[in-house]
C-alpha cells in the first residue's frame, strides 16, 4: 500500500487539487508541504491533532514538513468557521504562543537541516508595503469569487470587517512566498480552509506560471457531526498544565461507540490490519478498543509513562486494581478548613470540579455530585478533616469525572 493509499484508507483525505500529481509527490517523498497554525492560544489542542499526526506520517515517508506559525496572520484572525470576529492579540502574546507551539510540535515532528522547518509568517508579512501588495497581489484576486468562499459566508450576516477580508490574501501570499524561497510545493489544511488554499495555488499560477498543490484533511467530527475536542469545561489541550494526561486519556476513553474505530484509523499509527480486526468487535470489546485509542494517543502526546499512569488511574476507578495515586488529586491544607471541616461547595471549587460556588450549588441540586460513593443532596454539607486521611475522599461529578481530595 502506498503512502497516499494509506491516507485514503484511514479516511484522512477530503479534497485535492490534482490527485495524480499529489500522489506522485507524496509517494516519492518529494512533497515539501506546509500546514499553518495561527497562535490564538498558548497551547495546541485536539483540533490541531490530526494535522500534527499527518505531518508525522508524511515525514516518516520521506516528505518534508513546514510548520508555519501565523505570527503575521494572527494579527488579523481567520474568519473561517466563525460567526464573530476574533479577539485582537498583542505582538507579545502572539510571540509567547508561537514559542509554546514549537515545544509541543517537537514531540511529533523532527526539526533540523534537511528535516522539518518551522517558519513564522511575521518574518515576511510584517515587512510588506501595502500599496505594493495591492498592485502585485490584489490584482490577482476577484472580489466576487472571494465573497462566494465558504469561509466568508458565515461572517457576511453579522458583518465581515475589511481586516478579516484580507486574510485569504495573506494566507495565499504565504504559499506564494514559501514556494519561491524554500521550494514549498504543497499546502495541507482543514477542510474549512479550502477556499484560502485555492487562493494560494491560483496566486502562484498567475504570478509565476507554475503549479502548486493543495489537499484538505477531513475534519474530526463525531457521529453527530460536531467537532471533536470540546468538553463542558472547554477545549481538550495538548499542554498537560491545561488538560492533564489523565483528563486527555479520559476524553478518548469516553468517545462514542460509533466514533472509536474512526479515531483509531485517523489518529493512531497502529497498522490498518489491526484496526480492521477491531471493526468486528462488539459490546464490551468496544471498551477495550477505547482503552487502546486512549493509551495510544496519550502516549503520542505525553509519553508512554504518562499514558500508563492515566490508564492505571482509570482502571482503579472503573474496574478496580489500578493505582489511585495516578488519578487527579488535590491536597488540602489546614487553611482550607474552618473549625475542622470544609463545605461541599468550597471543596468542589478547590478541586476544580466547578468554576464557582454558584455552579457547584447547581450541580449538587441537580444530583450530579457524589462523595465517598454517596450522593450529595444538600449544598450546605460539610466534611470533617478526618474524611481526607489515608487514601482521601473520592469525589464524582456526573457519570465520568472523578477526583480525589487528600490532606497533607
Amino acid at each position: 500500500m502506498t503512502v497516499y493509499e494509506e491516507l485514503q484508507a484511514r479516511g484522512l483525505i477530503a479534497q485535492v487539487t490534482d490527485e495524480p500529481e499529489i500522489k506522485e509527490l507524496i509517494n516519492s517523498g518529494k512533497a515539501i508541504f506546509y500546514i499553518g497554525f495561527d497562535p490564538t492560544a498558548d497551547s495546541l489542542h485536539v483540533g490541531h491533532f490530526m494535522a500534527l499526526c499527518l505531518m508525522k506520517r508524511l515525514q516518516m515517508a520521506g516528505n518534508r514538513p513546514i510548520a508555519l506559525i501565523g505570527g503575521g496572520t494572527g494579527m488579523v484572525g481567520d474568519p473561517s468557521g466563525r460567526s464573530d470576529m476574533r479577539q485582537m492579540m498583542t505582538p507579545e502574546t502572539i510571540q509567547h504562543n508561537c514559542d509554546c507551539f514549537k515545544k509541543q510540535m517537537e514531540k511529533f515532528i523532527e526539526f533540523g537541516p534537511g528535516k522539518a522547518m518551522m517558519l513564522n509568517n511575521a518574518d515576511w508579512l510584517m515587512k510588506l508595503n501595502y500599496v505594493e501588495l495591492l498592485r502585485e497581489v490584489g490584482s490577482c484576486f476577484s472580489v466576487n469569487n472571494m465573497l462566494r468562499a465558504e469561509c466568508y459566508k458565515q461572517r457576511m450576516e453579522k458583518g465581515l470587517s475589511f481586516l478579516e477580508f484580507n486574510y485569504m490574501i495573506m494566507q495565499s501570499y504565504d504559499f506564494y512566498h514559501m514556494f519561491q524561497t524554500v521550494g514549498c510545493n504543497m499546502q495541507f489544511g482543514g477542510d474549512d480552509q479550502w477556499s484560502n488554499m485555492l487562493g494560494g495555488t491560483e496566486l502562484i499560477r498567475k504570478k509565476l506560471g507554475k503549479d502548486a498543490y493543495a489537499m484538505t484533511i477531513t475534519l474530526l467530527l463525531n457521529s453527530e457531526g460536531k467537532k471533536m475536542g470540546k468538553t463542558a469545561s472547554g477545549a481538550v489541550w495538548l499542554d498537560p498544565n491545561k488538560t492533564t494526561p489523565y483528563e486527555f486519556y479520559q476524553y478518548w476513553r469516553n468517545v462514542g461507540d460509533a466514533d472509536v474505530l474512526k479515531c483509531l484509523r485517523m489518529l493512531t499509527f497502529l497498522p490498518l490490519e489491526q484496526i480492521d480486526e477491531m471493526d468486528k468487535w462488539e459490546g464490551e470489546r468496544l471498551n477495550t478498543a477505547k482503552e487502546i485509542l486512549a493509551f495510544e494517543l496519550t502516549k503520542l502526546v505525553h509519553s508512554e509513562e504518562e499514558a500508563q499512569k492515566a490508564q492505571d488511574a482509570a482502571r482503579a476507578l472503573f474496574v478496580g486494581g489500578g493505582d489511585l495515586a495516578n488519578m487527579p488529586t488535590t491536597t488540602l491544607t489546614s487553611a482550607d478548613f474552618t473549625d475542622g471541616s470544609i463545605g461541599a461547595l468550597d471543596l468542589m471549587v478547590k478541586c476544580g470540579l466547578a468554576p464557582s460556588k454558584k455552579e457547584a450549588r447547581r450541580l449538587v441540586e441537580q444530583g450530579g455530585v457524589e462523595a465517598a460513593g454517596a450522593k450529595v443532596t444538600d449544598p450546605t454539607t460539610r466534611f470533617d478533616a478526618a474524611a481526607f486521611s489515608g487514601e482521601g475522599l473520592m469525589l464524582k461529578k456526573g457519570k465520568k469525572v472523578f477526583h480525589r481530595a487528600v490532606t497533607e
